[in-house]
Protein backbone atom coordinates (compact mmCIF):
# COMPACT_ATOMS: atom_id res chain seq x y z
CA UNK A 1 0.00 0.00 0.00
CA UNK A 2 1.23 3.28 -0.80
CA UNK A 3 2.52 6.02 1.34
CA UNK A 4 0.03 8.57 1.70
CA UNK A 5 0.98 12.17 1.71
CA UNK A 6 0.28 14.38 4.87
CA UNK A 7 -2.64 17.20 5.01
CA UNK A 8 -2.92 20.15 7.06
CA UNK A 9 -6.08 20.44 9.24
CA UNK A 10 -8.50 23.19 8.48
CA UNK A 11 -11.38 24.21 10.37
CA UNK A 12 -14.79 23.64 9.39
CA UNK A 13 -17.43 26.11 7.81
CA UNK A 14 -21.08 26.37 8.15
CA UNK A 15 -22.46 23.47 6.62
CA UNK A 16 -23.07 23.01 2.72
CA UNK A 17 -22.51 26.28 0.98
CA UNK A 18 -19.71 26.21 -1.94
CA UNK A 19 -16.19 24.49 -2.14
CA UNK A 20 -13.40 27.33 -1.34
CA UNK A 21 -10.44 26.75 -3.32
CA UNK A 22 -7.43 26.69 -1.30
CA UNK A 23 -4.34 28.98 -1.89
CA UNK A 24 -1.78 26.49 -3.37
CA UNK A 25 -3.85 23.55 -5.58
CA UNK A 26 -1.08 21.74 -5.01
CA UNK A 27 -1.66 21.54 -1.37
CA UNK A 28 -3.62 19.80 1.01
CA UNK A 29 -6.28 19.95 3.37
CA UNK A 30 -7.56 17.82 6.36
CA UNK A 31 -10.60 15.40 6.17
CA UNK A 32 -13.63 14.69 7.89
CA UNK A 33 -11.85 16.38 10.95
CA UNK A 34 -14.42 17.02 14.34
CA UNK A 35 -15.84 20.31 14.01
CA UNK A 36 -17.12 22.53 17.15
CA UNK A 37 -20.30 21.23 16.82
CA UNK A 38 -20.70 17.66 16.54
CA UNK A 39 -24.19 18.01 15.17
CA UNK A 40 -22.67 20.13 12.51
CA UNK A 41 -21.72 18.32 8.73
CA UNK A 42 -18.23 18.48 8.33
CA UNK A 43 -17.61 20.25 4.66
CA UNK A 44 -14.51 20.04 3.60
CA UNK A 45 -11.71 22.47 1.81
CA UNK A 46 -10.96 20.89 -1.52
CA UNK A 47 -10.47 22.73 -5.42
CA UNK A 48 -14.12 23.34 -6.57
CA UNK A 49 -15.66 21.08 -8.35
CA UNK A 50 -15.07 22.25 -11.42
CA UNK A 51 -11.33 21.91 -11.24
CA UNK A 52 -11.65 18.12 -9.55
CA UNK A 53 -10.87 15.76 -12.35
CA UNK A 54 -12.71 12.32 -12.90
CA UNK A 55 -10.71 9.49 -12.05
CA UNK A 56 -9.58 7.25 -15.05
CA UNK A 57 -10.32 3.65 -15.63
CA UNK A 58 -6.55 2.98 -15.37
CA UNK A 59 -7.02 4.39 -11.46
CA UNK A 60 -9.88 1.31 -10.83
CA UNK A 61 -7.56 -1.39 -12.34
CA UNK A 62 -5.81 -2.85 -9.35
CA UNK A 63 -6.48 -5.36 -6.80
CA UNK A 64 -9.55 -4.51 -5.00
CA UNK A 65 -7.40 -4.54 -1.53
CA UNK A 66 -5.10 -1.66 -2.82
CA UNK A 67 -7.99 0.03 -4.19
CA UNK A 68 -10.37 -0.10 -1.01
CA UNK A 69 -7.80 2.60 1.00
CA UNK A 70 -7.25 4.64 -2.25
CA UNK A 71 -11.13 5.40 -2.68
CA UNK A 72 -10.93 7.01 0.72
CA UNK A 73 -11.43 10.72 0.39
CA UNK A 74 -12.13 10.08 -3.15
CA UNK A 75 -15.59 12.31 -4.35
CA UNK A 76 -18.78 10.76 -5.59
CA UNK A 77 -20.99 13.15 -7.53
CA UNK A 78 -24.58 12.52 -9.15
CA UNK A 79 -26.55 15.71 -9.62
CA UNK A 80 -26.11 18.49 -7.15
CA UNK A 81 -24.91 16.12 -4.42
CA UNK A 82 -21.58 15.46 -3.28
CA UNK A 83 -20.34 12.77 -1.18
CA UNK A 84 -16.85 12.41 0.33
CA UNK A 85 -15.83 8.45 0.86
CA UNK A 86 -14.79 8.10 4.22
CA UNK A 87 -15.52 4.52 4.97
CA UNK A 88 -14.85 1.21 2.38
CA UNK A 89 -14.93 -2.27 2.43
CA UNK A 90 -12.63 -4.65 -0.29
CA UNK A 91 -14.39 -7.97 -1.89
CA UNK A 92 -11.95 -10.00 -3.55
CA UNK A 93 -11.71 -12.67 -5.63
CA UNK A 94 -11.96 -16.53 -4.26
CA UNK A 95 -13.53 -14.41 -0.98
CA UNK A 96 -16.15 -16.45 0.56
CA UNK A 97 -17.94 -12.98 1.67
CA UNK A 98 -17.82 -11.95 -2.00
CA UNK A 99 -20.67 -12.28 -4.61
CA UNK A 100 -18.46 -13.02 -7.28
CA UNK A 101 -18.37 -16.91 -5.26
CA UNK A 102 -22.13 -17.12 -7.20
CA UNK A 103 -20.31 -17.08 -10.37
CA UNK A 104 -21.64 -14.52 -13.43
CA UNK A 105 -25.35 -14.43 -12.68
CA UNK A 106 -27.55 -11.70 -13.99
CA UNK A 107 -27.21 -9.72 -10.57
CA UNK A 108 -23.47 -10.31 -10.18
CA UNK A 109 -22.45 -9.87 -14.11
CA UNK A 110 -21.18 -6.32 -13.31
CA UNK A 111 -18.39 -7.67 -10.21
CA UNK A 112 -16.84 -9.20 -13.42
CA UNK A 113 -16.47 -6.13 -15.78
CA UNK A 114 -14.45 -3.64 -16.10
CA UNK A 115 -12.94 -1.78 -13.26
CA UNK A 116 -14.30 1.76 -12.58
CA UNK A 117 -17.84 0.59 -13.41
CA UNK A 118 -20.79 0.57 -10.42
CA UNK A 119 -22.13 -2.67 -8.98
CA UNK A 120 -25.45 -1.77 -7.54
CA UNK A 121 -27.26 -4.72 -5.44
CA UNK A 122 -30.53 -4.61 -2.82
CA UNK A 123 -29.21 -5.52 0.84
CA UNK A 124 -32.64 -7.82 2.01
CA UNK A 125 -34.88 -6.25 -1.24
CA UNK A 126 -34.25 -2.94 0.60
CA UNK A 127 -31.06 -0.93 0.59
CA UNK A 128 -29.31 -0.47 -2.05
CA UNK A 129 -25.62 -1.07 -2.10
CA UNK A 130 -23.14 0.48 -4.12
CA UNK A 131 -20.12 -0.88 -4.79
CA UNK A 132 -17.13 -0.14 -7.33
CA UNK A 133 -15.52 -2.77 -9.24
CA UNK A 134 -12.17 -3.47 -9.32
CA UNK A 135 -9.07 -4.71 -11.35
CA UNK A 136 -9.70 -5.73 -14.72
CA UNK A 137 -12.82 -7.63 -16.66
CA UNK A 138 -13.36 -11.13 -15.62
CA UNK A 139 -11.69 -10.80 -12.29
CA UNK A 140 -14.61 -10.75 -9.99
CA UNK A 141 -13.82 -7.49 -7.46
CA UNK A 142 -15.15 -4.97 -6.12
CA UNK A 143 -15.06 -2.08 -3.42
CA UNK A 144 -17.93 -1.58 -0.93
CA UNK A 145 -18.85 2.21 0.18
CA UNK A 146 -19.83 2.01 3.47
CA UNK A 147 -20.19 5.40 4.25
CA UNK A 148 -19.57 9.32 3.23
CA UNK A 149 -19.72 12.39 4.20
CA UNK A 150 -21.52 15.35 2.58
CA UNK A 151 -19.69 18.25 0.90
CA UNK A 152 -23.11 19.59 -1.59
CA UNK A 153 -26.52 19.00 -1.27
CA UNK A 154 -27.63 18.81 1.98
CA UNK A 155 -31.18 19.84 1.09
CA UNK A 156 -31.41 16.84 -1.51
CA UNK A 157 -29.85 14.37 0.54
CA UNK A 158 -32.08 15.27 3.74
CA UNK A 159 -35.16 14.55 1.00
CA UNK A 160 -33.71 11.12 -0.58
CA UNK A 161 -33.04 10.04 3.12
CA UNK A 162 -36.44 11.13 4.91
CA UNK A 163 -34.31 12.48 7.59
CA UNK A 164 -33.89 16.10 8.22
CA UNK A 165 -30.72 16.21 10.29
CA UNK A 166 -27.18 17.12 9.96
CA UNK A 167 -25.32 14.68 12.04
CA UNK A 168 -23.28 11.37 10.47
CA UNK A 169 -26.23 9.21 11.39
CA UNK A 170 -27.63 10.90 7.76
CA UNK A 171 -24.64 8.79 5.52
CA UNK A 172 -22.59 6.35 7.53
CA UNK A 173 -24.12 2.88 6.24
CA UNK A 174 -23.90 2.16 2.57
CA UNK A 175 -27.49 1.60 2.34
CA UNK A 176 -27.94 5.44 3.31
CA UNK A 177 -25.28 6.38 0.77
CA UNK A 178 -27.32 4.50 -1.59
CA UNK A 179 -30.31 6.27 -0.68
CA UNK A 180 -28.32 9.71 -0.87
CA UNK A 181 -27.34 9.73 -4.02
CA UNK A 182 -30.75 8.27 -5.64
CA UNK A 183 -29.76 5.32 -7.57
CA UNK A 184 -31.46 1.71 -7.80
CA UNK A 185 -29.82 -1.65 -9.19
CA UNK A 186 -30.45 0.42 -12.70
CA UNK A 187 -26.89 2.05 -12.19
CA UNK A 188 -25.30 -1.50 -11.93
CA UNK A 189 -22.42 -1.46 -14.34
CA UNK A 190 -22.38 2.31 -14.75
CA UNK A 191 -18.73 3.49 -15.32
CA UNK A 192 -17.51 6.00 -12.86
CA UNK A 193 -15.00 7.41 -14.83
CA UNK A 194 -17.23 8.83 -18.14
CA UNK A 195 -18.60 12.34 -17.33
CA UNK A 196 -22.26 12.68 -16.14
CA UNK A 197 -24.37 10.76 -14.14
CA UNK A 198 -22.45 9.15 -11.50
CA UNK A 199 -19.34 9.96 -11.31
CA UNK A 200 -16.01 9.63 -9.13
CA UNK A 201 -13.52 12.53 -8.55
CA UNK A 202 -10.61 12.42 -7.21
CA UNK A 203 -10.44 14.15 -3.74
CA UNK A 204 -7.69 14.51 -0.95
CA UNK A 205 -5.80 11.83 0.74
CA UNK A 206 -6.54 11.46 4.36
CA UNK A 207 -3.66 11.79 6.95
CA UNK A 208 -4.23 8.58 8.91
CA UNK A 209 -6.43 5.47 8.23
CA UNK A 210 -8.02 3.06 10.43
CA UNK A 211 -8.52 -0.51 9.56
CA UNK A 212 -10.65 -3.45 10.63
CA UNK A 213 -12.42 -6.63 9.82
CA UNK A 214 -15.57 -6.40 7.62
CA UNK A 215 -19.23 -6.01 8.76
CA UNK A 216 -22.34 -8.39 8.35
CA UNK A 217 -20.21 -10.82 6.85
CA UNK A 218 -20.51 -13.99 9.71
CA UNK A 219 -21.88 -16.65 6.64
CA UNK A 220 -18.10 -16.36 5.24
CA UNK A 221 -14.88 -18.29 5.90
CA UNK A 222 -12.98 -18.00 9.14
CA UNK A 223 -10.31 -16.45 7.28
CA UNK A 224 -12.48 -14.08 5.65
CA UNK A 225 -14.34 -12.56 8.29
CA UNK A 226 -11.13 -11.82 10.54
CA UNK A 227 -9.15 -10.49 7.31
CA UNK A 228 -8.94 -6.74 7.85
CA UNK A 229 -10.41 -5.59 4.80
CA UNK A 230 -12.39 -2.52 5.94
CA UNK A 231 -10.67 0.84 5.59
CA UNK A 232 -12.11 4.16 7.26
CA UNK A 233 -10.79 7.49 7.11
CA UNK A 234 -9.50 8.32 10.73
CA UNK A 235 -10.57 10.73 13.35
CA UNK A 236 -14.11 11.40 11.20
CA UNK A 237 -17.23 10.72 13.09
CA UNK A 238 -18.76 9.73 9.04
CA UNK A 239 -17.77 5.81 10.22
CA UNK A 240 -20.43 3.55 10.48
CA UNK A 241 -20.99 0.67 13.51
CA UNK A 242 -19.08 -1.06 14.71
CA UNK A 243 -16.48 1.19 15.73
CA UNK A 244 -14.70 0.27 18.29
CA UNK A 245 -13.31 -3.03 15.82
CA UNK A 246 -11.45 -0.42 13.86
CA UNK A 247 -7.63 0.46 14.46
CA UNK A 248 -4.34 2.70 13.09
CA UNK A 249 -3.06 1.33 9.81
Amino acid sequence: MKQTRRFKRVSIAKPIKKISKPNDRDSATGICQRSKSATKPEIHSVPTLDEIKIMPREFFEMDALDLAPRLLGKLLRRDDVVLQITEVEAYRPNDSACHARFGITPRTAPVFGQGGHAYVYLCYGLHTMLNVVADKQGVGAAVLIRSCAPVTGLKTIQQRRGQITEKPVLLTGPGKVGQALGISTDWSNHPLYTPGGLELLDGPEPDKILIGPRVGIEYALPEHVNALWRFAIAGTPWISAPKNTLRPL
